[in-house]
């Protein structure tokens, strides 16, 4: 068994504050003297990680370079890049005339604020530009939305120092524990990144409280914290019980106003009370997977603090809260807590609740009736999480399309309940940008194409969409007629379709068996798509893989994985449309060889994950060849790789 995690040989993500004099031929991170060394380092957004080292940042800078060589000056003319490539190409190479220049001239200020809209791979692109360039995206990268993962060792007391010196303002520490070196290391936090910190994970850690007050009373300015996991801090009961300490501690977190408790099975009534009185500021919570009890009815009244359950934690007592901040809370997470339809109709009818965001998942004893008077009693939400609420169909989803108009985020994973009749009321929700409906198995499509994609209407405008496992998906008839030949091909669906999405960055079509390379030709054409995931299909062929490549330009993460159809000649063809391609996963690709690994390492340049596990036709040598050709690349999975016996390597 085999799993390699390859790093970039020179430094790593450590950008400097303000940008040194450089030659206009090379950014300043490209010499390995100009950095502190930090090997290794990752940064993440919302759902992703990202390793920026020298040698990857070269490597796109000299690819923009000869690429600049081969270019029109038409943007019509150039390779399947985005259009934000092209603008940066022109810039390198001088072109652009007026236009560039007014670029150039835009305050700091201003640039920033547009690079806050690429993702972070576009981000580092945009500062090989220009020297202006590079001091907006290093102030873009500070931003509240990139955060640091820092494994707690003495080896990253470095590093957090160096983070200190750009003002970091948001990071994750993992292997928290209750050593002396934890104990270091949360303190070096706390003196170089504490005054400036906005948001700090701990989750899953087990630091002692001794080492929790030390970097909370540290960290004057934060506004999100993670505690998820960590039950060490709550076993005892005892955390914020001395008033001096508390007094102490609501005053360092007087900005809160994010708090997630996810997870902690020894929280109870009274050591929640203490920590959110600390936080009077608090508009977010989540409290997913705590065991929840429901002994007394929420209609029997309200109680004081007094009254609080040392050793339980009770809804009746988290009723209270909301109400008493029923004016400042936005956000509830209550997943997993086994929510009773009673106790959700209660939350709902407070008095000067307006929540926006309203997590369910896993709540399994939720009705349909309770979700139509939810949706009555908050007509604000935004975001709704209602996956794996098993009890839950088509009148659910019809109370929320009726009741919910300006939803923009909605999960239905696992309802299993859930037919083509309730997704046609999918077309009432003008606003909706993300969702999610997973393993829903009944779902075959029909009605979800009638309701985001209907050629009568505004599509919707949908950025991400996940229809994973779901085994009833099927194409349409007319669908597999128009692509099989040019003749009948029509550019523009007659009917019905999810054609419609142009705006689709995100889709996933994991396990959606019925689905054949005629239909995928056809339906998948987004040319701003940047996630796809079409792993788990037996007749994805190498002609399907082409036709995706040629209508879906623009990914960056693509998921293969279990497509035994699939084969060198197919990837020859496909992998020069994805020039932007960072994560790649083949695994159990069974008809792959090296000479896919050759392909991918010669076109794909912005590679940076890529998982070959499982496919017994890549050898262990090719693997290693591909890191020499590709050392951008910082993780490569290859278990069983070569046809290793899985009983004797085991």
């Amino acid at each position: 068994m085999s799993f390699l995690c390859f790093r970039s040989p020179g430094p790593g993500s450590a950008l400097p504050m303000q940008a040194p004099p450089y030659p206009s031929s090379s950014p300043p991170w490209c010499d390995a003297n100009t950095q502190p060394k930090e090997q290794g380092r990752s940064i993440e957004t919302a759902d992703s990680k990202y390793h920026i080292g020298c040698t990857s940042t070269s490597c796109a800078h000299q690819s923009r370079q000869q690429m600049g060589r081969k270019w029109s000056t038409h943007p019509s003319q150039a390779p399947p890049y985005s259009q934000w490539d092209y603008i940066s190409q022109k810039a390198l190479r001088g072109g652009g005339g007026g236009r560039d220049a007014m670029a150039e001239s835009l305050p700091l200020e201003v640039l920033t604020y547009i690079l806050t809209f690429l993702p972070l791979s576009d981000q580092k692109e945009a500062s090989l530009v220009s020297r202006a360039w590079y001091c907006a995206a290093q102030n873009a990268l500070r931003e509240t939305n990139v955060r640091y993962n820092i494994p707690v060792s003495s080896a990253s007391l470095p590093a957090i120092k160096s983070l200190g010196l750009r003002g970091i303002s948001c990071i994750s520490l993992t292997n928290v524990d209750s050593s002396p070196a934890s104990h270091q290391v949360l303190q070096s936090v706390a003196y170089h990144l504490g005054p400036h910190l906005q948001s700090l994970c701990l989750g899953g850690g087990s630091p002692t409280e001794a080492s929790f007050m030390a970097l909370i009373l540290g960290c004057p300015a934060l506004r999100t914290l993670d505690l998820s996991g960590c039950n060490s801090l709550f076993t005892s009961g005892t955390l914020l019980a001395q008033p001096e300490m508390a007094q102490r501690v609501r005053e360092a977190l007087h900005s809160l106003r994010e708090l997630n408790l996810a997870g902690l099975r020894d929280l109870a009534d009274l050591s929640f009370n203490r920590l959110s009185s600390c936080a009077p500021s608090l508009e977010r919570l989540s409290l997913a997977y705590c065991h929840l009890t429901f002994e007394l009815s929420p209609a029997q009244g309200s109680m004081g603090p007094q009254d609080s359950c040392p050793s339980l934690l009770s809804f009746r007592n988290l009723l209270r809260f909301v109400k008493e901040r029923a004016g400042k809370l936005r956000a509830l997470d209550l997943s997993g807590t086994g929510l009773l339809p009673e106790a959700l109709q209660a939350l709902g009818q407070v008095p000067g609740l307006q929540l926006q965001e309203l997590s369910l998942h896993s709540c399994r004893d939720l009705s349909t009736e309770a979700v139509a008077a939810l949706c009555r009693q908050q007509p604000g939400l935004t975001s709704l999480d209602l996956s794996g609420c098993s009890e839950l169909a088509d009148g659910a989803l019809l109370a929320v399309s009726l009741g919910l108009r300006h939803l923009r985020r909605l999960s239905l994973r696992k309802l299993q309940r859930l037919t083509d009749v309730g997704c046609k009321a999918l077309g009432g929700l003008r606003e909706l940008q993300s969702l999610d409906m997973a393993e829903c198995c009944l779902v075959s499509g029909r009605g979800l194409a009638q309701a985001l994609g209907s050629a009568h209407r505004a599509p919707l405008p949908l950025t991400s969409l996940s229809l994973a496992y779901c085994s009833s998906l099927k194409p349409r008839q007319e669908l597999e007629l128009w692509a099989m030949g040019p003749k009948e091909f029509s550019p523009k669906p007659q009917g019905p379709s999810l054609l419609m999405l142009q705006t689709l960055q995100e889709l996933d079509l994991t396990a959606c068996s019925k689905l054949s390379d005629a239909s995928l030709a056809k339906v998948l054409q987004f040319p701003q798509l940047r996630r796809l995931s079409l792993s788990l299909l037996p007749e994805f062929t190498d002609t399907g893989l082409v036709a995706v490549a040629r209508g879906c330009p623009s990914l960056e993460h693509l998921v293969l994985s279990h497509c035994s159809l699939l084969s060198d000649e197919g990837w020859a063809q496909a992998a020069g449309s994805w020039p932007r391609l960072q994560h790649l996963n083949l695994s159990s690709c069974s008809q792959l060889t090296e000479q896919t690994l050759d392909t991918i390492g010669q076109v794909c340049k912005q590679l940076r994950v890529l998982d070959v596990a499982m496919c017994p036709g890549i050898s262990m040598a090719a693997v290693r060849r591909f890191q020499a050709q590709l050392p951008q690349v910082t993780c490569i999975q290859s278990r069983f790789v070569g046809g290793a016996d899985l009983m004797l390597t085991l």
